[in-house]
């Protein structure tokens, strides 16, 4: 279902701005889009695309960085044009001017069209974790021990899960024209409940979705098992 939503968008805006999101959770999503690619119901060739994060300290090339992760998952099996593919430089040490730059390529593309969000087990989406104030801008954050322990499944162990992200700001997030928030499992009742009908607050950042004017909702039984 999730994945229609993206392949609408791609099919009545061909050249639109995709705002795409890793972990687990869009794998699936990602292997039925490539399967619209092969069966020739759409085309990713003028596409463009923005990725809300990257780990710090993690080049392109390694096979946990999320530039590897969108490459091996979607980027390698469709038509998408990789120059046209951005996500945020995790190995430079200037966070201004990576912040600066990715926001300047996001306005030059037109915006986001639609944005896919995850959501952690403590209300992150994309690295902004539970702080005093929403960010604004892409920026660079130190990932909570919480974050690092939900991710280190993907490492052989959590020693190596780097500290520290950089991620799109919840008003670039929130600048996008949709957003498509989905999420599986148990383990997400809880926090779906609490970002989509508990107060707003950047102790649970997704719940600033509640303000957004376009946000779809996609989840299984399981995540959805405490909403009514």
């Amino acid at each position: 279902m999730a994945a229609d939503v993206i392949a609408t968008c791609v099919a009545e805006k061909p050249n639109c701005v995709l705002g795409l999101a890793t972990g687990t959770t869009p794998i699936g999503l990602y292997a039925d889009l490539v399967s619209d690619y092969k069966a020739g119901k759409i085309s990713f060739a003028n596409v463009t695309s923005f990725n809300l994060d990257e780990y710090v300290g993690l080049a392109g090339t390694h096979p946990q960085s999320y530039r590897y992760f969108m490459n091996d998952n979607l980027f390698d099996h469709v038509d998408i044009d990789k120059a046209r593919t951005h996500v945020p430089d995790g190995t430079g040490d200037d966070d201004q001017r990576v912040s600066d730059e990715y926001e300047a390529a996001i306005r030059e593309a037109g915006g986001v069209d639609i944005q896919l969000l995850g959501i952690g087990p403590n209300g992150h989406i994309g690295f902004n974790e539970p702080c005093d104030e929403f960010p604004v801008r892409t920026h660079r954050v130190e990932l909570t021990e919480s974050t690092r322990k939900a991710n280190s499944r993907l490492f052989d162990s959590i020693d190596e899960v780097p500290h520290f992200a950089r991620t799109m700001g919840i008003g670039t997030i929130m600048r996008a024209r949709k957003i498509l928030l989905v999420a599986s499992g148990a383990g997400k009742a809880e926090i779906v409940r609490k970002a989509l009908y508990g107060p707003v607050t950047p102790r649970v950042p997704a719940s600033i979705l509640q303000f957004h004017p376009d946000v779809t909702v996609v989840v299984d039984a399981e995540a959805g098992s405490r909403l009514d």
